[in-house]
């Protein structure tokens, strides 16, 4: 029995009220679906929040699934049209854009103390700010460019897979793809540190990213995170990508492991009535 057979055969029995089935399905599913949410959202507590509807999503459309396609590129498409059309994020409501982030970072150094730090070593604080600053950097792009860029640098998606999963063509892609690294690629090479080229610094931003309550010495939320073993983002894509031998890892951000537990997730959607909508939503025209 291939893989892409035993996917279906729990999808079948998750639809029939197999709960174990489906806590399969979605554990497989939940830590990808929540690093394409934080970085797609900026923030871990959007993303949270985001991957809980996605997997509520999963759930509830099980039905509409035709085996046809691949489960988890049916998954991809419906975790990115539901990001790019997310209205409850901090920056949907605060958008960035390149030239705001430029003035924030030139006004942006402060000096650190000890009391300001909090008994955290800057070391451990600027790289709690790295990882923070690139998901806030990928605000800058609009909800679809930015859903290209991820898919294309840090998830390394085919453009054939991916041209599938935004329903464009695998050349508008590329074009977008190269668009969007360019204009990225631009403003880190004029400003991040990390390049050789640009001026800013983690280290030198700890002070006020405090001040400006973007940092919390008391709680340093990446830190806590888990990370996960990047085989698994691997093995991941390399099943969406069943006709091409690319890898599937990030460019250097680790991948990290989602706080939300399965089986209480699945708890709270069977308690609220959900379950029903997968018994009773056949047929359908999602792939």
């Amino acid at each position: 029995m291939t893989n892409d057979d035993k996917t279906n055969q729990l999808i079948e029995e998750a639809i029939s009220g197999n709960r174990e089935s489906l806590e399969l399905l979605l554990i497989d599913v939940q830590d990808v679906i929540f690093n394409l949410s934080l970085r797609m959202l900026g923030i871990i507590p959007d993303a949270e929040d985001a991957t809980q509807d996605i997997l509520a999503k999963v759930m509830t459309n099980l039905a509409t699934f035709r085996k046809e396609s691949n489960f988890k590129t049916w998954v991809y498409r419906l975790a990115t049209n539901h990001l790019i059309d997310y209205k409850k994020s901090l920056f949907s409501k605060y958008p960035l854009d390149f030239d705001y982030y430029s003035n924030d970072i030139k006004a942006g150094f402060l000096a650190t103390n000890d009391d300001l730090m909090q008994g955290i070593s800057q070391e451990i604080l600027a790289q709690e700010l790295k990882m923070s600053c690139t998901n806030v950097l990928l605000q800058c792009l609009d909800p679809t460019t930015r859903c290209v860029f991820i898919l294309g640098t840090m998830f390394k998606v085919d453009s054939r897979i991916a041209g599938e999963i935004l329903t464009m063509t695998p050349e508008s892609y590329r074009q977008k793809l190269s668009r969007a690294r360019k204009k990225v690629g631009e403003f880190l090479s004029a400003h991040c540190g990390l390049t050789e080229t640009g001026f800013c610094s983690c280290e030198k931003r700890v002070g006020y990213a405090i001040q400006n309550k973007r940092l919390n010495p008391k709680k340093l939320e990446y830190q806590d995170l888990k990370k996960i073993n990047p085989e698994i983002l691997v093995d991941y894509m390399e099943t969406i990508e069943q006709l091409d031998d690319l890898s599937a890892v990030f460019s250097e951000l680790p991948a990290y492991q989602s706080n939300i537990s399965a089986k209480e997730f699945i708890d709270k959607l069977v308690h609220s009535s959900n379950m029903h909508k997968i018994r009773n939503f056949q047929g359908g025209s999602t792939q």
